[in-house]
């Protein structure tokens, strides 16, 4: 109890926390913030100890088991609270691991980075292959389960998502007649909006069953038979030649010793005037290591790069990176809003698996968004070319074609309504 309330001591300064210790003993730490909401917390029997051993597994763990109970706030309070004390800009390092925690984790995820494709599929299998149903109960309505574009930060989910495809599409230059390649298709949306705006013929790839299943029924529902068609392989095992490439939300499952793989496996399948955007949540700062509650039960396998490791993945394969833009807090205000969102249907999800399910996805959601808010991740969109020549040498023609397919969905949207 001591060692925790010392760790306390020195991690909380800004906002008021209150603990509660399993003897019935409480102490507050910090002072009142405005920005911040006071948050009192009970600990039963033995759940310091496993915080203190392990912060990250520890108080994640804890809180599903229902040993950390949040009696004034709720989880996104609390972690707010403690990150807002820890923020990446500030390189401070209160409430860094223990140095041999730091070191077993690093050796667990090297080991884990070896995404060969035996395991790729599985871990896939693993987030992607949960019931169709959660994913309606949180996601915007075209299932688009990855940073939104918040062109203005009071927009609402669905238009961020709809403004997120038209500023890939945009950056992609499509014109009528091209192949397109969208690997890691998720559920069929990016790949449908594709076809739909521009007239291109796009394959869709995936390596979730579920996933594909509802793809399939999408295209199936919208008549584009032909024109747009899914597939459940490896990227690796791709083959044809396609004008465009997109991948958004996968690269963060393919693991560092594979970049090379894949971005040599890209050039392989564009034509010579191909132009590619990968979309992928990445590190602000140099290469780290994966988290051991993500690792565990959301993303096992999962990496986030930093631009470093992208930057070796592509080095010495004679492709152009034609632009590359940074994307600091539209993954935090997408986050917010699905953790609302399941907040909200928290009586179905419940059903749907279990309280302790519950509270492991809104610890995950909101632990993302702290991430994104206080701690050192970004998003980066890269586009590479193979010719110097394939697109046009300033960024204009990207503003003119998102403007453009942002007024042709206003009027669907109207036409619809």
């Amino acid at each position: 109890m001591a060692l925790i309330d010392t760790f306390f001591t020195r991690a909380v300064k800004r906002g008021q926390l209150t603990v509660i210790h399993a003897d019935g003993t409480s102490r507050s730490f910090g002072e009142p913030d405005p920005h911040l909401k006071p948050v009192t917390v009970r600990f039963a029997r033995g759940a310091a100890g496993a915080i203190m051993r392990d912060p990250s597994l520890g108080a994640a763990e804890c809180f599903m088991d229902g040993r950390l109970a949040i009696e004034q706030g709720d989880i996104f309070d609390l972690l707010v609270l403690m990150t807002s004390n820890n923020r990446w800009e500030d390189a401070t390092a209160a409430l860094d691991p223990k140095p041999l925690a730091r070191l077993a984790n690093t050796v667990m995820h090297r080991i884990g980075r070896y995404n060969m494709a035996r395991r790729a599929k599985r871990n896939v299998a693993h987030h992607y292959d949960l019931s169709r149903r959660l994913y309606d109960l949180f996601l915007d309505a075209d299932r688009q389960y990855s940073c939104a574009y918040y062109t203005d930060p009071a927009n609402n989910l669905e238009q961020a998502q709809l403004d997120k495809k038209a500023h890939i599409a945009a950056k992609l230059a499509i014109e009528p007649g091209m192949r397109v390649l969208d690997i890691g298709c998720g559920w069929g949306g990016m790949a449908l909006y594709l076809h739909e705006k521009t007239g291109a013929e796009v394959v869709g790839i995936t390596l979730s069953e579920e996933q594909l299943k509802v793809a399939r029924e999408r295209a199936a529902e919208r008549g584009v038979h032909g024109k747009v068609r899914f597939e459940l392989i490896d990227y690796r095992e791709m083959t044809g030649q396609f004008d465009r490439i997109v991948s958004v939300g996968m690269f963060e499952h393919v693991g560092t010793p594979q970049y090379r793989t894949f971005f040599h496996k890209c050039r392989e399948l564009l034509t010579p005037e191909g132009v590619m955007l990968l979309h992928t949540i990445g590190r602000a700062g140099g290469p780290g290591v994966t988290d051991a509650f993500t690792l565990k039960y959301i993303f096992p396998g999962g990496y986030i790069p930093a631009l470093s490791e992208i930057a070796r993945g592509y080095e010495g394969l004679r492709m152009f990176p034609t632009d590359i833009e940074v994307l600091r807090l539209h993954y935090a205000h997408t986050l917010k809003a699905w953790y609302d969102r399941t907040v909200a249907a928290k009586d179905e999800i419940v059903a749907l698996y279990d309280e302790r399910f519950f509270r492991m996805w809104t610890f995950y959601l909101a632990g993302s968004y702290v991430a994104f808010v206080n701690g050192g991740l970004v998003n980066y969109q890269l586009q590479f070319s193979r010719s110097r020549t394939a697109l046009p040498i300033t960024r204009d023609y990207m503003i003119e074609a998102e403007q453009a397919l942002r007024e042709t969905s206003d009027i669907s949207e109207r036409l619809s309504a």
